[in-house]
C-alpha cells in the first residue's frame, strides 16, 4: 500500500510523510521549503510534492491520504469536559457542544483542496482521518520495533480535545487506557509558563528546559498550578490555560495565563539573561511536569511496564529530555523509544503508519530520520556559482578528514551532507560542528553564529563504541531525545557539551546510519583524542534548519562562520 500522511490541523508544523508497503521512505516539514519557522497557517504542499517525487510515486498510485485530526460524536467525553471546565467562556463551551467538529470540517476542506493541487483525486483516493493522539501513539509504537505488550504515552498541548494519552500496543493494535482533556493539559501549562518566562510557545519550551538546571526547584511551590492525586489531575484555570476574559493581555496580545499569575509571580520576564527569580520558576515548572507525569505513569502504565519494560512516547512534551531521563531512570523501564519528530510534525508519520497498518501493511521499524532532500556536489557547485556573495570554494578529496582538521584547529564548521533530517534535531547532515574539548567553543557559536541566548546548551554526537563509557549506559540514543549523566572522567574532557547539571542530550552515531558523519568524528578523535563532536542545527535563531545549498549559503553569509562544507565542496570566507 502507498499512504501519504499530511499534517497541519492545528495551524502549525505542517508536514508530509510517505509509506510504501509499510516502509517510511520520505518525510519533510513545510517550514524547510518556505523558510518560515513552523509554517503557521500553511499546508504541506511543497513537503508532499517532495515526498511523492522522492518515493517515485505518481499521484494516481496513492492508496490513501491520512490526516491526524478526526471528528467526534455528540457523546464524546472530551467535548463535555471542555464545556464544563470552560463555563466562564460560554461562547466556547456552547461551540464545543453544538459545533464541536467545526475545526475538522475546515481542515477536511483544506486537505481535499490540497489533494487536488497534488493531482490526487479525492473521489478515488480515500481521505482517512485519524484522531490526533492516536496518530501520536502510532508514530511512536508502530515505528519503535518493539514486540510484545508495550506501554504508550502521549503528552502535548492538545489535539481535538485530548491532551494526554495512556495506552498500550499489542500485536500491532493500539488500545486506550485513559485520556485527559483540555484544559487539563500538562503541555499547556508548560507552554503558558514558557510565555510568562518571555519565550514563544512551540520554541521556548526547550529554553525553559535549558534554563531549569540553573535554578532551585524547591524555592517556589508550583503545586497550585496543577492538582494531582495520582489518578487524575486538574489545571488551575484561574492561573494558566486560560481563555477569553481571563487571559493576561499586553500590547493587544493575549497570553495563556491570567493577571492572577502576574499578581502571584510578578511581572512577565523580558530579555535573554537567566535572572532571579525566573530561573527558579523554570526549575519549579520542570519539577512539576516531572512529578505529575511520573505519578500518572505509575497509575496507568505500571502494569503494562511490568510485562516487558518498554515504553513509547510522543507528543510535544516527549521532546523534554529531562522528563525522559526521569522515565528511563524508573526501575520498571528497560527501554524508552521517543519518536524523534514527537511534536505535531510527526503526526504525518503517525497518521500514515496507522492507516497503512489498518490497510494490512506491516510497519517497518524506524532506522533513521534522514528522510528529506539531498543534493549532489554538482548541484552545490551551481548554487555557489549563482549566489550573490560569489562564494570562494574548492573541491576536497576527503571532506570528513578536512572538516576534522579545521575542527581540531579550533574552528566551527558548517556541515551540509546527504538527506535532510526530519524533526527538530540536526543529526549530522544539517549541522554546525565544533570541538567539544576546546574551552569557549559553545559561547562562540552562541554569540557569533547562532545569535541565541548564551546559556543554551549544545549536544554531543558520540561514536557508538565510546557511548557506554561516556554516558554510563547502553540505552539506545540515536535521536537526541534523551539526556544522560556524563561520566565524571569525561566532564573535563568535553566541557562544551556538558550542561551545568552534568548531563548531556546525546546522539549516539553508528557507521551504518551515517558513515560520512562517523568518519568525521573518527578523524577528529585522531587529532584530539575524543570520539565526540559538538553538534547544533545549521540555522540561526528564529529560522528553520537549512534545506538546500542556497539556504546554507545564505545562513553562512549571515553569520561569522568561516567554513562551510557542501558535500565535497569547501566554501570559505
Amino acid at each position: 500500500m502507498i499512504v501519504l500522511g499530511l499534517s497541519g490541523a492545528l495551524t502549525h508544523d505542517p508536514s508530509a510523510a510517505l509509506f510504501v508497503d509499510g516502509q517510511l521512505v520520505s518525510a519533510a516539514e513545510e517550514e524547510r521549503f518556505l523558510r518560515d519557522k513552523h509554517a503557521k497557517r500553511c499546508w504541506p504542499l511543497h513537503a508532499a510534492r517532495y515526498c511523492l517525487d522522492t518515493g517515485g510515486v505518481a499521484a494516481a498510485d496513492v492508496d490513501a491520504v491520512a490526516f491526524p485530526f478526526a471528528p467526534f460524536g455528540w457523546g464524546y467525553p472530551g467535548r463535555w469536559h471542555f464545556a464544563r471546565r470552560y463555563w466562564y467562556a460560554p461562547d466556547r463551551a456552547l461551540n464545543a457542544l453544538f459545533n464541536g467538529n467545526r475545526l475538522f470540517r475546515r481542515n477536511r476542506r483544506a486537505i481535499l483542496k490540497l489533494m487536488r493541487q497534488l493531482a490526487i483525486d479525492p473521489v478515488r483516493t480515500p481521505f482517512w482521518p485519524v484522531a490526533h493522539h492516536l496518530a501520536h501513539a502510532s508514530s511512536a509504537y508502530h515505528l519503535s520495533g518493539f514486540s510484545g505488550k508495550t506501554a504508550i504515552l502521549g503528552i502535548d498541548g492538545k489535539g481535538e480535545y485530548a491532551t494526554t494519552f495512556f495506552g498500550y500496543g499489542e500485536n500491532g493494535r493500539i488500545h486506550t487506557i485513559r485520556e485527559f482533556y483540555d484544559p487539563d493539559s500538562l503541555g499547556g501549562v508548560y507552554g503558558a509558563l514558557t510565555q510568562y518566562l518571555g519565550f514563544e510557545m512551540l520554541d521556548g519550551e526547550f529554553k525553559v528546559m535549558g534554563m531549569a538546571p540553573y535554578g532551585d526547584p524547591g524555592k517556589y511551590n508550583f503545586g497550585r498550578l496543577i492538582s494531582c492525586d495520582g489518578r487524575s489531575f486538574r489545571v488551575n484555570t484561574r492561573l494558566v490555560n486560560t481563555v477569553g476574559l481571563r487571559r493576561y493581555k499586553q500590547d493587544g496580545l493575549g497570553f495563556y495565563f491570567s493577571p492572577e499569575l502576574i499578581d502571584w509571580l510578578g511581572p512577565k520576564r523580558v530579555g535573554d539573561e537567566i535572572d532571579d527569580p525566573y530561573v527558579d520558576y523554570a526549575a519549579s515548572m520542570q519539577a512539576l511536569l516531572e512529578k505529575v507525569a511520573l505519578k500518572l505513569i505509575d497509575s496507568y502504565l505500571a502494569d503494562v511496564l511490568a510485562e516487558n519494560g518498554r515504553m513509547c512516547f510522543a507528543g510535544g512534551v516527549a521532546l523534554n529530555v529531562k522528563l525522559n531521563q526521569q522515565i528511563i531512570a524508573r526501575p520498571d523501564v528497560s527501554e524508552l523509544f521517543v519518536q524523534p519528530a514527537a511534536s505535531d510534525a510527526g503526526t504525518a508519520i503517525g497518521a500514515a503508519s496507522y492507516v497503512a497498518h489498518e490497510m494490512g501493511d506491516d510497519i517497518h521499524p524506524l532506522e533513521h530520520v534522514y528522510l528529506g532532500p539531498s543534493f549532489t556536489t554538482d548541484e552545490c557547485r551551481r548554487a555557489c556559482e549563482i549566489h550573490a556573495d560569489r562564494p570562494q570554494y574548492k573541491a576536497v578529496a576527503d571532506a570528513p578528514d578536512e572538516a576534522a582538521r579545521l575542527l581540531a584547529a579550533g574552528h566551527p564548521v558548517a556541515w551540509f551532507q546527504g538527506r535532510m533530517e526530519f524533526g527538530p534535531r540536526a543529526l549530522g547532515n544539517r549541522s554546525i560542528l565544533g570541538d567539544p574539548s576546546r574551552a569557549g567553543m559553545a559561547d562562540r557559536i552562541n554569540a557569533q553564529i547562532k545569535y541565541r541566548e548564551r546559556w543554551r546548551p549544545f549536544c554531543p554526537s558520540i561514536l557508538d563504541r565510546a557511548a557506554a563509557d561516556i554516558l554510563q549506559t547502553r540505552h539506545p540514543a540515536p535521536y537526541m531525545t534523551l539526556a544522560f549523566d556524563v561520566a565524571d572522567h569525561w566532564k573535563a574532557r568535553i566541557p562544551e557539551v556538558v550542561h551545568m547539571d552534568g548531563t548531556a542530550r546525546a546522539q549516539v552515531v553508528t557507521r551504518e546510519t551515517n558513515p560520512r558523519y562517523y568518519a568525521l568524528i573518527e578523524a577528529l578523535e585522531k587529532h584530539r583524542g575524543i570520539p565526540v563532536v559538538l553538534n547544533t542545527s545549521l540555522n540561526r535563531r528564529g529560522e528553520p534548519i537549512v534545506c538546500t545549498p542556497a539556504d546554507a549559503l545564505n545562513m553562512f553569509y549571515g553569520s561569522d562562520l568561516r567554513y562551510l562544507f557542501l558535500e565535497d565542496l569547501l566554501v570559505t570566507k
